[in-house]
């Protein structure tokens, strides 16, 4: 896999989106080899694979002018059969081909093992749960939250405000959860990333961070990619920015 390969985010946003037909033409007349999803699939993924060696497993999409007032995050993954994975994955994608993606050292993939990688990471919380996302669409998942809240865990969640996600922000808040809001304003910081922390500074700290969203279709249907990993400083990283954030959050009421 190549720079030079581009995948599209589906035929009927490709139809629906001039700028993304704009983007293609660009690409194309420079010599790059653009593909459109199938109709009906939507590729959410996030990644960006040089030489066969190092892949870039990120939240952010690569739009610029998101860069400035967007959280997002990106995990730089040199594993040979992470990268391995990333690349036959994308290979069968591009080529319109199914595949089962490859789980390599510690892969999180939609629609196959994402929902149950996350589950792992929200259940193995003893102390605390530091949360970002930009949805709260999935009951499996808000139900593991209310769960973790329930038995103790200190579970932190911080998003953007949004009201589809009103009733399940309650019915965190009523199970011991604390949740906090950023207005959706541009003069505030947008929640685009998706990460879970669990018990970051112990022993058993463990992180996901990935292109999933907390909804169905993103962890059931998409083409979506995500890192499980127990780094020490990459985690720390993140759970650093996560408690800024949630410090700078209104609590939700």
């Amino acid at each position: 896999m190549n720079l030079d390969e581009i995948l599209g985010a589906g035929q009927r946003q490709h139809r629906l989106d001039p700028l993304l037909h704009t983007a293609e033409l660009q690409l194309s007349s420079r010599g790059v080899h653009v593909t459109w999803a199938p109709a009906g699939t939507t590729y959410h993924q996030k990644t960006l694979t040089v030489d066969n060696k190092t892949s870039a497993i990120m939240t952010l999409n690569m739009n610029s002018d998101d860069y400035a007032g967007t959280r997002d995050f990106a995990v730089i993954d040199t594993s040979k059969a992470d990268v391995a994975a990333v690349v036959a994955t994308f290979n069968a994608d591009f080529a319109h081909k199914k595949i089962t993606p490859p789980d390599g050292a510690d892969l999180v993939w939609s629609p196959t093992n994402s929902q149950a990688a996350i589950l792992t990471v929200i259940n193995s919380a003893q102390h605390s749960l530091a949360i970002e996302n930009e949805e709260m669409g999935d009951s499996v998942i808000t139900s593991a939250l209310e769960s973790a809240a329930k038995r103790g865990v200190d579970v932190k969640i911080t998003m953007t405000a949004e009201s589809d996600w009103n009733d399940a922000f309650a019915a965190l808040v009523k199970a011991g959860a604390h949740v906090r809001t950023y207005k959706d304003s541009t003069k505030v910081i947008y929640i685009h990333a998706k990460a879970v922390v669990a018990d970051a500074g112990s022993s058993a700290e463990q992180m996901f961070v990935g292109s999933e969203n907390f909804s169905v279709s993103s962890l059931r249907r998409n083409r979506e990619l995500g890192i499980r990993t127990t780094n020490k400083p990459v985690i720390a990283a993140v759970a650093t920015v996560l408690a800024d954030d949630y410090t700078g959050a209104a609590p939700f009421k």
